[in-house]
């Protein structure tokens, strides 16, 4: 990339606040007052994200008379679930392509059961009336590089003779230039029901909402300290107060869990996005996008891509920062380099944008697992149960995997208890310095294989021998 074409993409960023588009909004509620005291109950929700917030209202949805807490450390969806893309998944496995690998003799239930939760989404937003934006546009997979093109035609190939291309379409280089313009695209899968987008701040502040309304009390700026047994059930301790339950649901993913055992499963990796102004008519008529689909391309170190309800576009993804030893700290939310980055790509792709600007830069965690779905277990003699490690897909998997504690909780065996995803549990990450010289040889591999056109390398190879191929 030439200097004079970096430092003039770069100036697109000069007015870029590095706060996140979706938490700027001018109707974020107000906090619930801290916990001070004592209180009892059933069932203690902690994590106010989505994980957190959909475990209490459902929770509340199956049993009115079930007395219910929830608590967050600082505001509800302030974290991932605020920061997100708000891309809507109904995928249970971080795509079709991971679950049909890990998971092939399930699929076809994975795959119905996500659906399911993607359409139960659907109807909460509309039955709360959740005003977050809610478009159920699919998502196009884009290719960009010629063997990307080879690879969507196989794939395509592959699942439409398993069964698994219901309403999933392959397009030629015109056909998708035909959906969204850019001189970069070659090919494209489009899944026309599978994905929606939204507004992800606004569902986390509507899913508050709804849960007070049902009688869940909650109470933010409630960090849990600590987890203990007490009688027939639970304790967690606050900085004001304490909490005994009869059991509890953890929904803290990249925070450190309350069940130390836990931990090792997961590491967080820090994601980047950019949002632009709003378009013109005459910017929006350049791309064209009429059908606003989400979008994302088919390199290893891959960019998702949105329109927003106001017709800004929405640019993240490439880089995936792992801070050495895991820490998560607010420090690591603003990465400028990163930012310069993404803005040049966001200008190769729409090279007729060029002038537009970005208003909005920032990054957030991302609780990775070895297995970049979700993984579940309880503790404490079944009386606490943990859903964490969605690898940046959890705005729809989070519903299921509320789903999936509550049956753990309350000691049913169901067809999501039952699915070998929901028993067995991913690898660990191995302690420092191992993991981070692993993460970054990995990085490095994938971008080696970007720009070899996709050939994998030995280390890539062993990866995904053991089970731990990254491919996104």
């Amino acid at each position: 990339m030439a200097p004079s074409a970096m430092s003039r993409w770069t100036r697109s960023l000069s007015e870029a606040q590095p706060v996140a588009y979706w938490l700027d909004d001018p109707g974020r509620p107000g906090p619930e007052p801290a916990l001070t005291g004592a209180e009892t109950c059933d069932l203690l929700v902690v994590g106010g994200g989505y994980s957190g917030l959909w475990t209490a209202l459902i929770a509340k949805e199956r049993d009115p008379s079930r007395d219910v807490v929830l608590v967050e450390g600082r505001e509800v969806g302030w974290a991932a679930s605020g920061r997100n893309g708000g891309f809507c998944a109904a995928s249970l496995t971080h795509g079709l392509p991971n679950g049909l690998t890990r998971w092939p003799d399930e699929i076809h239930t994975l795959q119905r059961l996500g659906a399911r939760n993607l359409d139960a989404i659907e109807e909460t937003v509309a039955r709360h009336s959740i005003d977050c934006d809610f478009e159920r546009t699919g998502e196009i997979d884009v290719a960009t590089e010629p063997y990307q093109a080879r690879e969507l035609k196989d794939w395509y190939e592959e699942i439409r003779a398993k069964g698994l291309a219901d309403g999933i379409e392959y397009l030629d280089t015109e056909a998708v230039r035909d959906q969204v313009n850019s001189p970069t695209f070659l090919a494209g899968l489009h899944d026309r029901r599978g994905v929606a987008m939204l507004h992800p701040a606004r569902l986390a502040w509507g899913l508050k909402r709804a849960c007070r309304d049902l009688g869940v009390r909650v109470y933010e700026h409630t960090p849990a300290l600590t987890l203990k047994p007490y009688g027939a059930g639970m304790a967690v301790r606050t900085p004001y107060g304490q909490i005994r339950a009869r059991a509890v649901a953890l929904g803290t993913n990249i925070f450190p869990s309350l069940v130390r055992r836990v931990r090792a499963y997961t590491v967080p990796v820090y994601d980047y996005a950019l949002m632009t102004e709003p378009l013109t008519a005459d910017q929006l008529a350049s791309v064209g996008w009429k059908n606003r689909q989400g979008l994302g391309d088919s390199a290893n170190q891959f960019h998702y891509f949105r329109l927003s309800a106001d017709n800004r576009i929405l640019w993240g993804g490439y880089d995936a920062v792992y801070p050495y030893g895991g820490r998560v700290r607010a420090e690591y939310d603003d990465r400028p380099e990163t930012y310069a980055k993404l803005a040049g790509h966001f200008f190769t792709c729409f090279p007729q944008l060029e002038g537009v600007r970005f208003t909005h830069a920032w990054g957030g965690a991302i609780d990775t697992c070895s297995r970049f779905s979700a993984f579940f277990g309880t503790a404490h003699a079944g009386k606490v149960a943990y859903a964490a490690g969605y690898t940046g897909l959890g705005v729809g998997a989070t519903r299921f995997g509320a789903e999936v504690m509550l049956d753990l909780l309350a000691g049913e065996r169901t067809e999501r208890t039952e699915l070998e995803m929901v028993r067995r549990k991913p690898l660990p990450f191995p302690p420092e310095p191992f993991a981070w010289t692993g993460i970054a040889l990995t990085k490095w591999s994938l971008a080696r294989a970007d720009a070899q056109g996709g050939r994998r390398n030995l280390w890539l190879r062993t990866m995904d021998r053991l089970g731990l191929g990254f491919d996104s």
